[in-house]
C-alpha cells in the first residue's frame, strides 16, 4: 500500500496525542519542583540605618559581594541596556542563538580574530552557576545544553533576574545590586542613565575600568567610557527621546573604590548580624534603628575626649544612645577605636558585664517610694552604720548626718541607700533587677546588700534599658535594633508616680561644669554617676529630650585607675555628647509627659521631712503619693517652758510672769553624734524635770540598730561566753540613758548614743529589749548559733 495512503489512514486524534505528549515535556520540566535560581548563589547582607543609608555590605559565603535584587527593583534602563548590549533576541531564543554561535566560531576559529563566544544571557548564566570552562568547543556544547536546561525549567523573567544578580562587575563584585551599592552608593532602582549603561557594559570586561584595578583610579577609564558611549549611541537610535541626556555622558563618572565601602557603626552592625544568625534570618536587606548622623556625633565626641584624656590614663570609652519613644538604639560606640588592638577595640563595651557603681541607686529610691518607705524630702541618716557583717562607707569617707532623700541620691551617699535597700520587701533590689531582665546574675546571697553599691554586674545596654524605663514612667520595654521589630507595650515594674519622683530628683543634680550650668537651658537633663570598686569603671547614665545616654570609661582588661571616677571621668563626656546633640538638633525637645494623676504636693518641715508642727521654722514642699508615702508630724522642734529665774525647765502650772517658752531641736542620738563630730553647733536640749514633761512633747521611742532584725550570729563553741555582740540603738533627743535587757534579764545601762557589749554563754533564740529613761521601748529577736 502506498505509504501516503497508510499515513492518511492514521486517525487524527493519534497525531493530536503525539503533539500533546511532546508539549507535556517542557510543561512538566517547568512545573516539576526545583530550587529557585536565587538559592544557587549565596548572598551578601546590606545593613542600613533607619533613613536607608548603607552601614555595611558584607561578603557572601563565597567571599563575593553579591546582593540579590528582584527584577522589578532594578532600573528598567539598566535592564534594557543589558539586553541591547548582550542579547537583543533574549526573549525569543530557546537559550541558544545559532547565529551567535556560528558567528563566534567563524571569528574565533576561521578568521583567528579576538575570541568570541556568541553566548546568550542564558548561556552566560549557565557558565556562572555551573562554573563551566567554555574556552573549548566541547565546553561550549555543555554550556549550550545547560542553557537549554535552564530555559526548560525557568521563565525568561527568572533567568534575566538571575543573570543580573550573578554577572561579574570587577574584582569580587557580582550582580547589579552589589555593584550599584559599591560603585555608586545607591540601589539599582535609582541609577541614572549614564550609571545604568556603565553597569551594562562592565560584565563583558569586568576587570577593566573598575576602581582599584587601574592605578586606583576613581573614575571609569577611557576604554570603558568609549564602550559605554557606543552603547549610548545604539540606545539613542532605539530611544530617541533620551538624546537630551548626551551632555551627561561628557561628564566624568566617578566610581567608588571597594576600599571605601561604608564600614559604619562596626560594633552595632556586628551585634545586628550576630543576632540575625542566631534567629536564622535570611533577609539580605536589613534596616536598623540606627541614626547615622547621631552615630557620627557620638563617635566624634568619644574620639576627641579620649584623645585629650591620655594624660589621665583615659584610653577607652563606650557610649550608647536610646530613643525612649520606640526603644530603638540610635547610636552605639562600643570602644574608642574599633581598629586599635592595644585597647581591644573590637570588643563591644556596651555588651560587656561591668560593675555599675552607684548608677543603680535611683531604682532603690523608686522601690522605696512604691513601698511607702519615704518620699523625696524624707530625712535619712548618713551616719556610721553596720548591717550585720556589712559596714559600708561613703565614697569620701565622711558622713553628713541628716540628709534628704533627694540630696542623698544626687550626692550619691552610700549609707542612706543601703538603709533603704535593707528595708525593701517585695520586690527588693535583687528581685527587681531579676524581673527587669538583668542577665547572668548570681544568687541573692552572693551579693547581699553590696548589690546596692555596684556589687553585681550589668551591661551598658541593660543599664540603658533601666533608665529608659524611668523615662517611660515605669514601663520596661525591650531595646530594638531592627526597624522590623515590633514596638511592644512592655511591662510595668515601677509605678508612674515613683518613676516621676526619681526623675525629678535626678533633674536637680547639678552639672559638674559650673560655667555651663550657669547658662539657662530649656532642655532638662536627668543624670546619675557611678564608680566601681578599685576605680575600674566610671559611669554616667541619664536622659535628655527623647534620649537615654549611657557613657562608660575604663579598660577592657579591668585595670583600675584613680582617675576613673564617674563625676570626673564619665560625666564630662556625657555632657559633651548631650550638648553636641542639642547644638546639632536645635529643635530637640522632651516628649510631652503629663504629671501622674495620683500625685500631690504637700508641705513639710525642711529639717525633718515630716509634716510641719507649729514650731517648725522652715517649711517647704515635696511630692507625695496618697495612700503610700509615709505621713507623720515632725517632732524635731519641741517647745520647752523655761523658768526665767533659773534658766531650767519649769513644771506646771506655768506662771506667764516668771516663765517663757523656747524651742529646741531634739535630734536622734546618732545624728547628734555626727553633728558633734563635724563641729556643727547644736544647742543641747535641757534635761527635763520629773514633773509631767515640763511642756515637752512626746518624742520617738528608741530604735535598735544592732543586732539586725531576724539575724543570727555564729560563734565558735570555744568562744561562747567570751565573744561579744554589740547592742546599739538610736534614741530620741530627749533621752539620756538606755537600759538593755535580754529575755527580761537586765544587762546594764549606757548613755544615749553609746553601745553595750554582751557575751552570750549559750546558743538559741533571745529577745533583746531596750528602754530609754522616758519609758519608751523597742525589741527584736536575736539568734546565736555555734560552729566548731
Amino acid at each position: 500500500m502506498n505509504p501516503l495512503k497508510r499515513l492518511a489512514r492514521i486517525p487524527w486524534h493519534n497525531a493530536l496525542v503525539a503533539l500533546l505528549l511532546i508539549a507535556i515535556v517542557p510543561v512538566a520540566c517547568r512545573l516539576w519542583p526545583h530550587e529557585p535560581l536565587r538559592a544557587w548563589l549565596p548572598s551578601s547582607t546590606a545593613v542600613y540605618d533607619a533613613d536607608g543609608r548603607l552601614l555595611r555590605l558584607t561578603l557572601a559565603s563565597d567571599d563575593r559581594y553579591r546582593l540579590w535584587v528582584p527584577l522589578q527593583d532594578i532600573s528598567p534602563q539598566l535592564v534594557d541596556g543589558v539586553l541591547l548590549h548582550e542579547d537583543r533576541w533574549f526573549r525569543w531564543h530557546p537559550g541558544v542563538s545559532a547565529w551567535g554561535l556560528a558567528r563566534g566560531a567563524w571569528v574565533t576559529y576561521v578568521r583567528h580574530g579576538s575570541p568570541q563566544g556568541g553566548s546568550t544571557i542564558t548561556m552566560q548564566l549557565a557558565r556562572l552557576i555551573w562554573h563551566l570552562d567554555t574556552r573549548s568547543p566541547g565546553g561550549k556544547l555543555v554550556q549550550a545544553a545547560r542553557a537549554m536546561q535552564l530555559e526548560l525549567r525557568y521563565s525568561k523573567h527568572d533567568i534575566l533576574e538571575a543573570y543580573l544578580n550573578a554577572a561579574p562587575y570587577g574584582r569580587n563584585v557580582e550582580g547589579v545590586g552589589a555593584a550599584s551599592l559599591a560603585y555608586f552608593g545607591k540601589p539599582p532602582a535609582r541609577l541614572t542613565l549614564p550609571e545604568a549603561l556603565t553597569l551594562a557594559v562592565i560584565p563583558q570586561e569586568p576587570s577593566r575600568g573598575v576602581p582599584g584595578t587601574v592605578g586606583g583610579a576613581t573614575v571609569i577609564d577611557r576604554a570603558l567610557k568609549q564602550s559605554r558611549d557606543r552603547l549610548f549611541a545604539r540606545w539613542v537610535a532605539k530611544y530617541p527621546k533620551d538624546v537630551s541626556a548626551r551632555p551627561l555622558f561628557a561628564l566624568p563618572l566617578s566610581l567608588r573604590p571597594l576600599s571605601r565601602l561604608p564600614f559604619e557603626a562596626p560594633h552595632f552592625v556586628e551585634q545586628v548580624l550576630a543576632d540575625r544568625r542566631l534567629d536564622g534570618g535570611d533577609d539580605m536587606r536589613v534596616v536598623t534603628t540606627l541614626d547615622l548622623g547621631l552615630q557620627h556625633s557620638l563617635e566624634r565626641q568619644v574620639r576627641q575626649y579620649v584623645e585629650h584624656g591620655g594624660d589621665r590614663g583615659i584610653k577607652n570609652a563606650a557610649a550608647i544612645l536610646i530613643d525612649t519613644r520606640d526603644m530603638g538604639i540610635k547610636a552605639m560606640v562600643g570602644s574608642a577605636d574599633y581598629f586599635d588592638s592595644s585597647i581591644q577595640g573590637q570588643v563591644n563595651g556596651t555588651q560587656a558585664k561591668r560593675s555599675p557603681g552607684s548608677t543603680l541607686k535611683p531604682f532603690i529610691y523608686a522601690l522605696g517610694f512604691d513601698q511607702g518607705l519615704l518620699h523625696p524630702e524624707t530625712v535619712l541618716r548618713d551616719v556610721p552604720s553596720a548591717f550585720g557583717p556589712y559596714t559600708p562607707e561613703n565614697f569620701d569617707g565622711r558622713f553628713l548626718g541628716p540628709v534628704t532623700a533627694t540630696q542623698a541620691l544626687i550626692r550619691s551617699r552610700n549609707i542612706p541607700a543601703v538603709q533603704i535597700a535593707a528595708k525593701l520587701a517585695s520586690p527588693n533590689l535583687y528581685q527587681f533587677l531579676h524581673d527587669a531582665g538583668i542577665s547572668r546574675m548570681a544568687s541573692e546571697k552572693h551579693y547581699g546588700l553590696a548589690l546596692v553599691l555596684g556589687g553585681g554586674e550589668v551591661t551598658m545596654q541593660e543599664l540603658g534599658g533601666l533608665y529608659a524605663m524611668l523615662a517611660n514612667r515605669g514601663e520596661l520595654r525591650p531595646l530594638r535594633t531592627l526597624a522590623t521589630q515590633p514596638r511592644t507595650q512592655g511591662s510595668r515594674v515601677l509605678s508612674e508616680e515613683a518613676s516621676f519622683m526619681v526623675m525629678d530628683m535626678l533633674r536637680q543634680n547639678p552639672r559638674p561644669d559650673d560655667a555651663v550650668a550657669a547658662q539657662p537651658s530649656r532642655l532638662p537633663i536627668y543624670w546619675k554617676t557611678g564608680t566601681s570598686w578599685s576605680f575600674r569603671d566610671a559611669w554616667t547614665a541619664g536622659s535628655f529630650g527623647p534620649y537615654v545616654l549611657v557613657v562608660w570609661i575604663g579598660n577592657f582588661d579591668g585595670a583600675g585607675n584613680p582617675a576613673f571616677v564617674g563625676v570626673d571621668a564619665a560625666a564630662p563626656l556625657f555632657f559633651r555628647i548631650a550638648d553636641a546633640l542639642r547644638a546639632e538638633r536645635p529643635r530637640l525637645a522632651e516628649p510631652v509627659r503629663r504629671n501622674p494623676p495620683n500625685l500631690r504636693r504637700v508641705p513639710i518641715c525642711l529639717a525633718s521631712g515630716d509634716l510641719p508642727n507649729a514650731w517648725c521654722p522652715q517649711v517647704g514642699s515635696t511630692w507625695f503619693i496618697p495612700g503610700k508615702s509615709p505621713i507623720r508630724v515632725s517632732t524635731v522642734h519641741r517647745p520647752v517652758v523655761i523658768d526665767t529665774a533659773t534658766g531650767q525647765p519649769a513644771c506646771p502650772p506655768y506662771d506667764p510672769q516668771s516663765t517663757h517658752t523656747e524651742v529646741y531641736e531634739y535630734w536622734p542620738s546618732d545624728l547628734a553624734r555626727v553633728f558633734a563630730q563635724a563641729g556643727l553647733a547644736r544647742r543641747t536640749p535641757p534635761a527635763l524635770p520629773d514633773c509631767q514633761g515640763g511642756g515637752q512633747l512626746v518624742g520617738d521611742p528608741p530604735r535598735i540598730t544592732s543586732p539586725l532584725k531576724g539575724s543570727t550570729y555564729q560563734i565558735r563553741v570555744s568562744r561562747l561566753g567570751t565573744e561579744r555582740v554589740a547592742f546599739t540603738a538610736t534614741a530620741d533627743g530627749a533621752s539620756r540613758m538606755l537600759y538593755w535587757f535580754v529575755d527580761d534579764a537586765y544587762l546594764g545601762s549606757v548613755p544615749s548614743g553609746q553601745s553595750l557589749m554582751w557575751a552570750p554563754d549559750r546558743t538559741g533564740r533571745f529577745l533583746v529589749r531596750v528602754v530609754d529613761d522616758r519609758g519608751r521601748t523597742d525589741a527584736r529577736e536575736l539568734g546565736i548559733g555555734a560552729v566548731e
